[in-house]
């Protein structure tokens, strides 16, 4: 323990930090007590050893005392004195460190993931100026300063394994024979492979001979420029755009070339279709020493590489994941459920998706629903007619389990692209507007009607870590297994065309579907329509006429992409979702056509180029909703003198702008919106000042402003949103002040506010009384100097809220 005397508190800088997190991640290795906790914590940390050794290579360049810097010395410095003091924690002190750890280990998780991002992106043109030596090319390639993003780490695992530690064994060995390059894992789908060499990755002996392991998602629509782009920045390049693939194959073997001089590079690519083989393995095959490929696929590729066949579960093991997932019914004998559980399993074949998804809608039911269950398998049809009717045809029950709303949202899940990972926010504003109405209108029931589905394991929530809190749900994502949504996308086939409520429709370098091709006429009856075009798509549209529907979802890869102008004969619309999948934002064309819908509630826009008077110009007087993720703005001052705003967009209430980092101001022409309710502007790391007349927002309810990093300070004007419930202020690092009378605001009943060390409160933020304020422990002390007069009124939220009561009641 004595290597701590020398990096005391305070002295975790400089050439230190990757110094003092590698003790800390040693010291709590030594701690099971704390497992899993300790584990993740010590996950992380490694995962940021690496980001740590360049900040010290960057230490005269980068300031170490201010910013997200300052913060990552500070969150290394309290991991620190808390595993410590572990050996000390009594029994009862347990719940109280175990909070300590999730809230260090988050921090760090979002240090990982976004402000390292930040941090590097807006420091990059100094940086370039004072060191020469940061900036390597790659024939022809610019590489500047680092830029960190996680787009191809392994996943984590959250789930127990049944049933693998065999064929883990197998591939293990096979991968780690020096004869095999190119290894294919194939099975069909659902047998478990993407599962299987996720925790092979995550095995200690090939993380021991693999330095570098990389994961990147393929499936049906494989984009090699894309796949090359997400691995440069991964490892610390800045975005860089490839006009073709021969450009995008030479800055590959750039890259590989400069890893193996650290050690060998394991690359995996999963879930790879048909055709992939000679389009794009071949790019990645590239000879060089200790550099191998691993690829799932449901398919065999022998040109390419040996392959290693997983097979379904054996009856032991396939009986074990029944069991884990389903319990026994109360009223059954034992010879009864051994009955049940047999026919079950033979209908499941020892696929473990099967198993999985039939066991929870099994798990707590009693005998009668299991019996039923079992009867209703030997009456029901065989999906027939699809490539992979087998595993279909076994997941069927558990869609006609659902109840029938449920049913609705499952097949609306079709419409996004396979292995994306959605916004929950996109999926239950779709919802509000489809089926809403009166006292379900609410994001609170379409939010449970996807808690719902994922504890039917028909879909999965990933959590980014923050608390979803007054309807806000940007931080929480959506999968779902490609069989899954086959599923969803086959029960929407099932009528005709011209009778379907769902329709997708592909396009492929100028190619339609072969569907609508065999229309007799262009008419599309259906309520909700998802288009998806590659990256090739030149905007060459086929005019339609699609007189119902209602929610349209745009998938888009190409850089300048051109809406149809049939979107002007959808006079039922009222959501519509645009997502460009593509690696920059795309530039868009022919916004225009959206100025003709009486109804269209909704807009989403995801990393589209536009500006803001393009969605003031339409003077949609529907409009509801309007988001913008990603997007790039440009220049947001107009002359817009001759549009009166209350007029253009009457009907406004929510602005959602999040990850838009070009935004450094808000447009003036937002102050105007007077029906405004919500304005969330989050994780803008460029805004540092909103306009000076916010406080004619007189409806406005709630106000977010979280991870806005260089926000300095609100308008005084501020005082004048009267009816202002919610402020969420939290991990705006650089806010100093409040204004002089936010007391004013006696409606205000929550405010979030972690992270706002500097934030200086003023005195009349006493008199609001029943205040419900989230903060840290470093917040919390501001709080108590200047409302401990009305100490009875506060109520501090957050994960250590008995640390810092008890904190507070020192004083």
């Amino acid at each position: 323990m004595t290597d701590w005397v020398d990096l005391g508190v305070g002295s975790v800088g400089g050439a230190l930090v990757s110094e003092a997190l590698k003790l800390v991640i040693e010291e709590a290795k030594k701690f099971k007590s704390f497992k899993p906790l300790s584990k993740d914590l010590v996950s992380t940390m490694e995962r940021l050893v690496p980001l740590t050794e360049k900040i010290d290579s960057m230490q005269n360049e980068l300031d170490l005392r201010v910013g997200e810097l300052k913060e990552l010395r500070d969150t290394i410095e309290r991991a620190r004195v808390l595993v410590l003091k572990f050996p000390g924690v009594r029994w009862y002190q347990k719940t109280i460190y175990a909070r300590k750890i999730e809230g260090i280990n988050e921090e760090m998780v979002k240090f990982c993931d976004i402000d390292l991002q930040l941090l590097q992106y807006r420091n990059q043109l100094s940086l370039l100026e004072k060191v020469d030596g940061l900036s390597r090319r790659m024939d022809g390639l610019s590489v500047p300063v680092p830029v960190f993003r996680d787009l191809c780490s392994v996943p984590k695992l959250d789930k127990v394994l049944v049933g693998l530690d065999w064929p883990l064994m197998e591939l293990k060995k096979r991968l780690l024979d020096s004869a095999v390059v190119n290894l294919v894992v194939s099975a069909p789908p659902g047998c478990g492979k993407t599962t299987l060499v996720t925790q092979l990755c995550h095995d200690q002996e090939i993380k021991g001979k693999f330095k570098h392991i990389f994961f990147n998602v393929v499936s049906s629509t494989p984009n090699f420029k894309v796949i090359v782009q997400n691995l440069l920045q991964h490892n610390g390049y800045p975005p860089h755009t490839f006009e073709n693939d021969s450009q995008a194959a030479v800055g590959l073997r750039k890259l590989l070339e400069e890893l193996i001089k650290g050690g060998p590079v394991l690359l995996v690519l999963d879930d790879v279709w048909s055709g992939a083989e000679f389009s794009l393995l071949k790019e990645f095959r590239i000879t060089l020493p200790g550099y191998k490929i691993l690829v799932t696929s449901r398919f065999e590729f022998p040109s390419f590489g040996s392959s290693y066949h997983l097979k379904p579960l054996e009856d032991e093991d396939a009986r074990a994941l029944l069991i884990q997932w389903a319990s026994r019914p109360y009223n059954a004998s034992p010879a009864e459920y051994e009955d049940l559980l047999q026919k079950i399993l033979k209908r499941c074949s020892g696929f473990p998706i099967v198993i999985e998804v039939v066991g929870v809608s099994l798990k707590g039911q009693p005998l009668h629903i299991w019996k039923g269950q079992v009867e209703s398998w030997s009456q029901g049809k065989t999906i027939l007619d699809n490539p992979h009717s087998t595993v279909l045809d076994r997941l069927q029950p558990s869609f006609s389990a659902l109840e029938p709303h449920l049913k609705e949202c499952f097949l609306d899940m079709g419409l996004f692209l396979e292995d994306q990972k959605i916004r929950a926010s996109v999926i239950i504003d779709m919802w509000m507007e489809l089926y809403g109405k009166g006292s379900t209108n609410s994001s609170y029931v379409y939010m449970k009607y996807l808690s719902d589905l994922a504890s039917q394991h028909l879909l999965k929530h990933i959590p980014l870590g923050n608390e979803h809190e007054d309807g806000f749900y940007n931080d929480l994502l959506v999968t779902q297994h490609d069989l899954l949504r086959e599923l969803s996308i086959y029960q929407s086939e099932l009528e005709a065309i011209l009778e379907r409520k769902r329709l997708n429709l592909e396009i492929r370098e100028d190619k339609f579907s072969d569907w609508f091709l065999n229309l007799k006429q262009p008419i599309i009856n259906g309520s909700l329509l998802s288009i998806t075009t590659d990256d090739f798509f030149s905007s060459k549209w086929v005019e339609m006429d699609c007189p119902n529907v209602e929610a349209l979802v745009l998938n888009l890869s190409s850089p300048d992409y051109a809406l149809p102008s049939f979107i002007a004969g959808m006079m039922k619309l009222k959501v519509l979702i645009i997502i460009n999948h593509g690696f920059y934002p795309a530039r868009l064309r022919n916004f225009s056509c959206l100025s003709s819908l009486p109804h269209l509630n909704r807009i989403r826009l995801e990393k589209v180029s536009i500006t803001l008077l393009n969605i003031l110009q339409l003077q949609l007087g529907s409009l509801k909703k309007l988001s913008l993720v990603m997007c790039s703005f440009g220049e947001v001052f107009y002359d817009i003198e001759e549009i009166n705003v209350s007029k253009a967009l009457p009907s406004l209430q929510e602005i959602d702008i999040d990850y838009c980092y070009d935004l450094d101001e808000l447009p003036y022409w937002i102050s105007e919106v007077v029906s405004l309710k919500t304005l969330s502007i989050t994780n803008c790391s460029k805004l540092f000042k909103l306009p000076e007349a916010i406080g004619n927002l007189s409806k406005l309810e709630v106000l977010r402003l979280s991870s806005c990093i260089n926000l300095s300070e609100l308008p005084e004007t501020t005082e004048r949103l009267s009816n202002l419930q919610f402020l969420d202020i939290s991990h705006c690092l650089g806010l100093r002040k409040l204004p002089l009378e936010i007391g004013k605001l006696q409606k205000l009943k929550k405010m979030s506010m972690s992270k706002c060390w500097r934030c200086e409160l003023p005195d009349s933020v006493r008199n609001l009384e029943n205040l419900e304020v989230k903060c840290d422990e470093e917040t919390v002390l501001i709080l108590w100097e200047k409302l401990k007069p009305k100490m009875k009124n506060l109520r501090v939220h957050e994960e250590e809220t008995e640390h810092n009561l008890n904190l507070l009641q020192m004083f």
